[in-house]
């Protein structure tokens, strides 16, 4: 008893140094045992796919090529580390025959998707920069409409992985996430994506799953990070900072654009088996004798273009992909036209917002639908545009939507909860 009470007695004289060591103690354990967690959700992850890896195969099939295009430099030069801890082992011990490939400076992934041989699949691993370079490097090449055909998956490693929240259950841990992102590619369900291709005057078209943006909310946030030394109030500093420039801020430019349009029935996955000889030898015999019919020639059907002018704080246009049904039966891309006459404190107050929702449409924005557009802006027009998170010039632009073009592999239950509107 006596030396309890003496221990104490050390605690209450040197109270700093106990309380120093007891928040030293929490933190490490609390360290150790998010550790601890981390290890159990790669061992269970890696047994599930064992599973895939230990299923036989029939002696007259390959086994299936997929192609990592991994970007090292994703989460600040720590992605390489993530995947090869938490991703690589999950697809090797799938069975996949797996080739690495690892891009070592901005625009690398578009150049080697130019000479990408075969492969069964395609894995993205990184972030949205890294999705809409290899997505671009895709579709530019002549061959696209066979190669747009192969599965994608995406593992987030990037500081902003705006496809994992459609594609995978939501979850803090980035592990968790990492592990869901690699067992879904084994799974094989898919969901359509829709594409943007956004094409300058003289460049070549840019693709992209999320959207474009053009207007001040985006230019203050590219430069909150300048702004570290703030901690938490680095975000509402930078917005109040682009106050005291020229106010307000408006951002003109004429745009021209068509309606949405119907969706055609989904092509069925199995092809019909080929009639019998007989009836295929009647059916050109019919042909052949039957008396040629006169061609109708049918009027050509105007598109309904419609043309606005506006004058805006920030202009979005983005896909459905972030709020994906399945069951929608119109094709159509969101234009979200804020109004100029926004208010300083609002301002910094939505600025805010955008940072952790940039698709965000504020209340008292026109919206409208479209499956074709053409932004015209006036000359001279400064600034950028934020395709997919990656920064290009702002120039005049068509933008023309591809519907269900790209089918990445998708979290099961993420897609039963895309199907739930159909069975209600």
């Amino acid at each position: 008893m006596a030396k309890v009470v003496r221990m104490f007695k050390t605690f209450k004289t040197h109270w700093k140094k106990t309380t120093v060591g007891v928040c030293l103690l929490t933190w490490g354990g609390n360290w150790l045992y998010g550790k601890h967690c981390d290890n159990l959700l790669r061992r269970a992850a890696c047994q599930e796919a064992q599973v895939f890896g230990n299923q036989l195969i029939p002696s007259n099939m390959q086994v299936k090529k997929a192609t990592v295009f991994l970007n090292p430099a994703a989460c600040k030069g720590k992605a390489r580390n993530l995947f090869e801890k938490n991703a690589a082992p999950i697809l090797h011990l799938s069975g996949l025959d797996i080739t690495i490939v690892k891009t070592d400076y901005e625009g690398q992934a578009k150049k080697l998707l130019e000479l990408m041989e075969n492969t069964d699949l395609i894995i993205i691993a990184g972030g949205d920069g890294t999705v809409q370079e290899v997505i671009t490097g895709l579709l530019r090449r002549a061959d696209e409409a066979t190669f747009s055909k192969i599965p994608i998956g995406f593992i987030p490693l990037g500081k902003t992985s705006t496809l994992s929240q459609t594609l995978y259950p939501g979850s803090l841990n980035q592990v968790q996430r990492i592990a869901d992102a690699s067992l879904a590619i084994l799974k094989g369900e898919t969901v359509p994506l829709d594409v943007l291709q956004i094409k300058g005057e003289k460049e070549q078209p840019v693709f992209a799953v999320t959207g474009l943006r053009w207007g001040s909310y985006r230019d203050t946030g590219v430069k909150v990070s300048k702004y570290w030394y703030l901690g938490p109030l680095k975000t509402k500093a930078a917005h109040f900072f682009n106050t005291l420039k020229e106010w307000p801020q408006k951002h003109q430019a004429s745009l021209t654009y068509l309606g949405p349009t119907k969706r055609p029935p989904e092509e069925p996955e199995e092809k019909p088996s080929r009639p019998a000889l007989y009836r295929r030898i009647y059916r050109r015999l019919s042909l052949y004798w039957a008396s040629p019919q006169k061609e109708i020639p049918q009027e050509a059907t105007l598109e309904a273009w419609e043309e606005m002018q506006l004058s805006t704080i920030e202009l979005s246009i983005t896909t459905q992909n972030r709020q994906l049904d399945l069951t929608r039966t119109e094709d159509f891309m969101n234009i979200c036209i804020e109004p100029d006459t926004v208010g300083k404190g609002d301002f910094i107050n939505r600025g805010s917002q955008k940072m952790c929702d940039p698709q965000l449409c504020p209340e008292g924005s026109q919206c409208v639908y479209a499956s074709r557009c053409i932004l015209q802006l006036p000359e001279g027009t400064e600034g950028s545009f934020g395709i997919d998170s990656e920064e290009y010039e702002a120039m005049p632009v068509e933008v023309k939507l591809l519907p269900r073009k790209l089918q990445f592999f998708c979290d099961p239950r993420r897609r039963e909860q895309m199907l739930q509107p159909a069975v209600q």
